[in-house]
């Protein structure tokens, strides 16, 4: 029996409410176009949401990949590390450790 695996990436990161708006903005039209750009083939799914809280705004990013090499592909060698683009740095001031689950 030939399982095909599935690898979703899970990162958590954290804004100001007056710069979530433009951060948002970035991921959805400048960060995520630029990945699909690259044409990873295992790439399947990119999800973001957004929580407002009282005085910051989470983001949740989950990445569906198909294989390891896709996720190579996407991250580099060291894909154990979160990819963090530079603009990235300028809107996002905290993160958490990235989560690779392997199904």
């Amino acid at each position: 029996m030939n399982k095909e695996v599935k690898i979703t990436r899970i990162w958590k990161g954290w804004t100001t409410i007056e710069n979530a708006d433009i951060y948002e903005n970035l991921l959805v039209n400048e960060i995520f176009p630029q990945i699909q750009k690259k044409g990873i083939k295992d790439l399947q799914k990119v999800n973001i949401y957004r929580q407002n809280k009282k005085k910051e705004v989470e983001f949740l990013l989950v990445i569906q990949f198909n294989s390891l090499d896709s996720v190579k592909a996407f991250a580099g060698d060291d894909y154990k590390v979160a990819y963090i683009p530079e603009k990235h740095g300028r809107y996002c001031y905290d993160t958490i450790k990235l989560h690779n689950i392997m199904s």
